[in-house]
């Protein structure tokens, strides 16, 4: 039996896309006969707004399902304005390494990126002397530079020495993509100490269900072709583009452009809509995770879309949830990235380069006139699914992992 320690900024009942998964990887290694402790903001993603039942004092502590989730309270505020991000992360920091210091545990595992968790990472690994698993989702300065948030030389040199650090004092880095493995060999991760596993779901809960659903109803899209895009309306995406095939194929009013969620470049995306009169492209706010599985059942197309600069670096964990719900996916990416191998890997859709977009258009009146032509796609995805990216799994791998670690500072 380990006690594990988990220090990440997102945890369910959370809506950011990691928090689901920590608390299925949490409660999965809970049922494996270990002892776990998560230390985690208090519920404010997207938003930055903190709901009113976790306004309680600045650490909060609980056991859920099994899992000691310590909570700390951060501000409400503005999560798209990056300077009061920078706010919510300090004061995290603060309460998440106060908080690792009270605990007892065998091994740490730490989520990046620094500028998030550096204070807890050292209290937790460095001043504790404990073995540790460093968690990289994305590489940064890498994709804040990609996306063009991070412009002054100071701020990359301080991110990428924050980065450096936590990643050169683990035991281990768990790299959640293929493709991460030179950039983390570049800041000084030698291949032996890195750990690639992949993003997972629970198959119980994101699961195909019949294309119409009190969702569908609700926003009137039972007898439309839904092209879905469902998650983080954010700057990596380029949905611009999916945009531009909408207003081609305004003339045939089957289609309707379905955009679910929230993010910083939502309201972009809506002024484009409108000044284009758009009335095929429809803007529904972010879900709870209890209706993802409803949501994702409208679509009779599952978009994923990424500028050729990020597609390298990142599979969005979305990815995975268009695949267990039985949905075909387009994806409108770099051919060579990790994402578009994983869409070809699995057989569960197609992908189209970001330079070549308006073949969507093309393939969406032939899938449409064509239904067959698509309609074994969506079950190979969930069989791929069902075979190598569930909880169970995941959690064998990061079982091991961590023992590993234990091991290699033992």
């Amino acid at each position: 039996m380990m006690r594990i320690l988990i220090v990440t900024l997102l945890y369910a009942p959370d809506d950011g896309p990691s928090a689901p998964l920590f608390q299925m990887l949490c409660e999965e290694l809970v049922r494996k006969g270990h002892q776990v402790t998560i230390i985690a903001a208090v519920p404010h993603y997207p938003s930055g707004q903190v709901p009113e039942h976790f306004r309680r004092g600045w650490l909060q502590t609980s056991e859920e399902n099994g899992v000691r989730v310590i909570r700390v309270r951060v501000p409400s505020l503005d999560r798209n304005r990056l300077l009061y991000r920078a706010i919510q992360f300090g004061v995290f920091q603060l309460g998440a390494a106060l908080a690792s210091l009270r605990q007892a545990y065998d091994v740490a595992l730490v989520t990046n990126p620094a500028i998030e968790v550096f204070l807890p990472f050292f209290t937790s690994v460095v001043l504790r002397r404990k073995p540790s698993v460093f968690f990289v989702a994305d590489v940064y300065p890498d994709v804040g530079i990609q996306l063009n948030i991070f412009r002054s030389r100071p701020v990359i040199k301080l991110v990428e020495a924050l980065e450096r650090f936590c990643l050169e004092q683990a035991t281990y880095t768990w790299i959640f993509s293929q493709s991460f493995r030179i950039p983390i060999a570049r800041l000084g991760v030698p291949p032996e100490r890195q750990r690639l596993i992949y993003s997972w779901i629970n198959p119980q809960t994101i699961a195909p269900l019949p294309r119409n659903t009190t969702f569908s109803q609700e926003f009137d899209l039972d007898d439309r072709f839904v092209v879905l895009y469902a998650g983080n309306l954010g700057l990596s995406q380029g949905l611009d583009r999916v945009l531009d095939v909408a207003q081609s194929l305004m003339d045939h009013p089957q289609f309707c452009f379905v955009f679910v969620g929230d993010g910083s470049g939502k309201d972009a995306l809506v002024k484009q809509a409108e000044a284009r009169q758009l009335t095929n492209v429809r803007f529904i706010p972010f879900q709870p995770f209890s209706r993802v599985a409803e949501v994702l059942a409208t679509a009779d197309v599952a978009l994923l879309s990424l500028q050729s600069s990020i597609a390298s670096s990142s599979i969005p964990s979305k990815t995975f949830s268009y695949l267990a719900s039985g949905r075909p996916i387009i994806g409108i990416l770099d051919p060579q990235s990790d994402a578009a191998d994983l869409i070809r890997r699995s057989g569960g859709g197609m992908v189209i380069a970001p330079d070549q977009i308006d073949a969507l258009e093309d393939v969406l009146l032939e899938w449409y006139r064509a239904p067959e032509l698509y309609s074994e796609m969506g079950a190979k995805g969930r069989a791929y699914v069902l075979q190598y990216h569930t909880s169970p799994y995941a959690a064998e791998q990061v079982e091991a992992l961590l023992q590993d670690a234990i091991k290699a500072d033992g």
